[in-house]
């Protein structure tokens, strides 16, 4: 079992001024909103960005007004970057909406730096892993993504399986992946009953 140790917020900011390469490329992008930290959206502290835009507008939805692809307000990858790495005290970065996968090189770019600092990365998409799979092929951003993605909540909400006994998901079609291995289908490992008990 991996032990975290957070890096110093002071830490990190000296060293994304020191070398660019440990700083995400500034790439405009449409968010819904931001919540610094959060114990529902992942395991252990985590900050959640939402992004604005979603093709799959489930019945039920708990964010509905992410739906818009022209709603929200936009920023870039640079000032979401800014404000994940003031707290010391973070264990990952969590990826909702909205549908992340409508701004995966975005978020790939955030992932990447948040996973080279050793914090995990969790991302919710409305498509099951064998549908991102499939568009991993065709579009880099998508695979960017799911590569730097640690942990993956797939499927859409169904309101007839909605369950709150549920950890980190909606309903029960929705499955949780850890993608550490790898997104192959003989890498991702699934996570629905090892995560079935309390956080």
């Amino acid at each position: 079992m991996s032990i975290y140790t957070p890096m110093s917020a002071q830490r990190l900011a000296a060293m994304s001024e020191k070398d660019p390469a440990l700083r995400p490329a500034s790439m405009p992008i449409r968010l819904y909103g931001i919540i610094r930290e959060s114990i529902v959206d992942g395991p252990g502290l985590r900050f959640v960005v939402f992004v604005q835009g979603c093709p799959h507008r489930c019945p039920g939805c708990h964010n509905p007004e992410s739906h818009d692809p022209a709603g929200g307000f936009e920023t870039t990858t640079e000032r979401i970057w800014d404000n994940l790495i003031k707290n010391p005290t973070l264990r990952g970065v969590t990826f909702s909406g909205g549908e992340p996968f409508l701004w995966a090189g975005e978020l790939a770019e955030v992932g990447r730096c948040a996973a080279e600092r050793g914090l995990d990365v969790m991302t919710y998409s409305g498509w099951t892993l064998e549908q991102l799979r499939a568009k991993a092929e065709k579009e880099e951003g998508v695979r960017a993504l799911l590569s730097v993605t640690r942990y993956l909540v797939d499927g859409r909400f169904e309101q007839d399986k909605r369950d709150l006994s549920l950890r980190f998901r909606g309903s029960r079609n929705q499955h949780i992946w850890d993608l550490s291995a790898g997104f192959g289908e003989n890498e991702a490992v699934l996570l629905d009953e090892a995560w079935s008990g309390g956080r």
